[in-house]
């Protein structure tokens, strides 16, 4: 299954749900922050299955937030990309980003 198709399900399933029509942006965002939790606790514990369903909820309650937005996940997926694909840099050992210009 596509992203694009899988998005458009989530969509479908929060409006059977209620949560779009009567959701609030910012008890989406208190769930977001547990579900980073919950992420955050599984990267501790090393704990692949937990992680990627943590991932898989913050996915879904990204895409209430937009649904009650009235935004497309896609297009802000899409626009993030745009603002960083011609970024310069690399990520150290250590795990900060040094960014680069290309002089020629």
């Amino acid at each position: 299954m596509t992203f694009a198709m899988t998005e458009i399900n989530v969509v479908r399933w929060g409006e059977a749900r209620g949560i779009i029509q009567n959701g609030k942006p910012m008890g989406q965002m208190v769930k977001l922050f547990e579900e980073a939790t919950e992420l955050l606790d599984a990267i501790n514990k090393n704990d692949e299955v937990e992680v990627k369903d943590a991932v898989g909820d913050i996915m879904v309650v990204l895409t209430m937030l937009c649904g009650i937005l009235d935004i497309n996940l896609s297009d802000c997926y899409e626009g993030a990309y745009q603002q960083i694909k011609d970024r310069k840099g690399y990520l150290t050992k250590e795990g900060v980003f040094v960014k680069t210009t290309l002089s020629y």
